[in-house]
């Protein structure tokens, strides 16, 4: 990973915008983005105890993927069909792999929601990876395809080769490299793991300009 590429990237985001997400000239993006909600909608509706009723796990599973700004609409159309096409032995098979994602083996939940999702077409990186991070702000990742090859080719990053359909491997390689990162700039960029990324994109495109 080139670092010094990381600091100029850091530097420049920071010059455009001298309080990182604070800055008021931030203020219209930002008003968009309410991580906060989606985080506390996530932990009350996927708490462990829910898991007993599968229907409102997956209702609830697709409720944190809507309200989501940086899911496509056309995905939570396709994702709101699927669901709805649904019997209730599916319905518990996709509540078992949600259940592992979010409080079990992470890897088998992973992988096993891949292959559910993979049915319907639906096994995507936003969609994936977006009820994770609406849990863990801090720890887990949003994982939107063009930001992620940018940041990878821009940073030098070689080791790890991004493809469309989701791999826990990749996941898990890909977040240390960021949280990497995360240590070596400035802690006004990096309250959220989704702003983080988000700040790597903005500044990507600010110095290709």
């Amino acid at each position: 990973m080139n670092l010094k590429r990381l600091k100029e990237l850091e530097e420049e985001f920071l010059y455009q915008y001298p309080k990182g997400f604070e800055d008021e000239k931030f203020f219209p993006t930002m008003k968009k983005f309410n991580p906060l909600k989606l985080e506390e909608f996530a932990r009350e509706n996927l708490k462990k105890e829910n898991f007993s009723n599968p229907n409102l796990v997956v209702e609830s599973f697709f409720k944190t993927v809507q309200k989501s700004v940086m899911v496509s609409l056309f995905d939570k159309l396709k994702l709101r069909d699927m669901i709805a096409s649904l019997n209730s032995y599916e319905k518990d098979m996709l509540s078992i792999e949600i259940y592992e994602l979010l409080h079990g083996n992470k890897k088998e939940g992973f992988e096993g929601l891949v292959e559910f999702l993979g049915e319907y077409k639906l096994a995507k990186w936003t969609i994936i990876s977006v009820v994770p991070y609406s849990m863990q702000r801090q720890k887990e990742y949003f994982i939107k395809p063009t930001t992620t090859k940018n940041i990878l080719n821009y940073l030098e990053i070689k080791d790890i080769v991004y493809k469309p359909k989701p791999s826990f491997e990749f996941y898990e390689k890909y977040s240390k490299y960021l949280d990497e990162m995360k240590v070596n700039v400035d802690d006004s960029l990096n309250f959220d793991n989704a702003a983080f990324t988000g700040f790597l994109k903005i500044a990507i495109e600010i110095c290709k300009d």
